[in-house]
């Protein structure tokens, strides 16, 4: 290896730890508490070698957000998508909880955090729920949900499985009201949130 192409994979490793370390922050300290002389401190480096890699806090946040919508997306459209609809939208929030609870620092560092500025500017985060939204249109014009809208109602499923997701990565099992969380309560999220909206067959029944 020469000497440019070490060079850039140590400058590469720098900036990795950066990445990781301001997600931690992030995530369990709140935005607006991490500077970037605090992400500087975590991985012992001094404050001039992060700006060597980002300009301001928002150059980082903005980094973060591509690079862990990227990897939500990729989540979303890793399993080849069933032709029913119903069932892709099924299939999608199965693998949204996954990513959520498998990666739970991005999780929170994404959802659970105030940048609002720059979450909005995600092109990934965006073409993720129109992988919910597209699903949900289709069930639409299939007639297999109720004639109603396509935006509202793709939020309100993203709504209801974040929610889950949410309590899940950030609640202890005892911290639930009455009993812990039922093995099984993404599934029933996700079931319960498409029933409600199921077009009635013949005979009135979903």
């Amino acid at each position: 290896m020469g000497i440019v192409e070490r060079r850039e994979r140590e400058r590469e490793e720098v900036r990795r730890k950066i990445l990781d370390a301001a997600r931690e922050l992030f995530a369990t300290e709140g935005y607006d508490r991490v500077t970037m002389r605090r992400v500087a401190d975590a991985i012992e480096y001094s404050a001039t070698t992060i700006y060597h890699h980002f300009e301001d806090k928002d150059d980082l946040v903005l980094a973060l957000c591509q690079e862990d919508f990227t990897r939500l997306l990729g989540a979303l459209s890793a399993q080849e998508p069933p032709s029913d609809p119903v069932e892709r939208i099924r299939q999608l929030g199965l693998a949204y909880a996954r990513f959520g609870r498998g990666y739970p620092n991005h999780y929170r560092f994404m959802f659970l955090t105030n940048k609002q500025h720059i979450h909005e500017a995600q092109s990934s985060g965006v073409q993720a729920f129109g992988l919910l939204r597209s699903a949900v249109a289709d069930a639409i014009d299939e007639g297999k949900f109720g004639q109603r809208d396509a935006d509202t109602t793709a939020q309100v499923l993203w709504a209801s499985i974040h929610g889950a997701v949410a309590l899940l990565i950030t609640y202890r099992p005892e911290q639930f009201p009455a009993a812990p969380p039922a093995p099984d309560l993404v599934e029933q999220t996700i079931e319960n949130g498409v029933r409600g909206f199921l077009a009635p067959r013949e005979g009135g029944r979903s």
